[in-house]
């Protein structure tokens, strides 16, 4: 898939995998490839940049916390203005691909 598709919703998707739970950058690499189906693959400097991004707008909030083998983890978690922000993010796509599938002639999902 074109990067640049993959570009427009990838900061949406980070924030939905952080509504469930508080992850850190490996797991989220994961868990979006296998919610995927291997369509978002994304490497950690694709990665680290984006919650970089989410963290300066408020939407993300990183702590550090020991991981079982011993070695401290950067954990990432949703704040409530993160929220807002994936509810805004999630009627954005609807209109879109609402919008995407009356052109090429699909159904709308409204």
């Amino acid at each position: 898939m074109d990067k640049k598709m993959m570009a427009v919703g990838t900061s949406m998707l980070l924030l939905k995998l952080l509504e469930k739970e508080d992850m850190y950058g490996y797991q989220m690499i994961k868990e979006l490839e296998e919610r995927s189906e291997s369509v978002f693959s994304l490497k950690e400097g694709t990665l680290y940049p984006l919650l970089h991004t989410l963290e300066l707008q408020g939407d993300i909030e990183s702590f550090e916390q020991p991981a079982p083998t011993g070695r401290i983890r950067r954990y990432y978690r949703i704040t409530p203005d993160g929220r807002k922000t994936l509810t805004e993010k999630k009627e954005e796509w609807k209109t879109y691909e609402k919008a995407v599938n009356l052109v090429l002639g699909g159904v709308s999902h409204a």
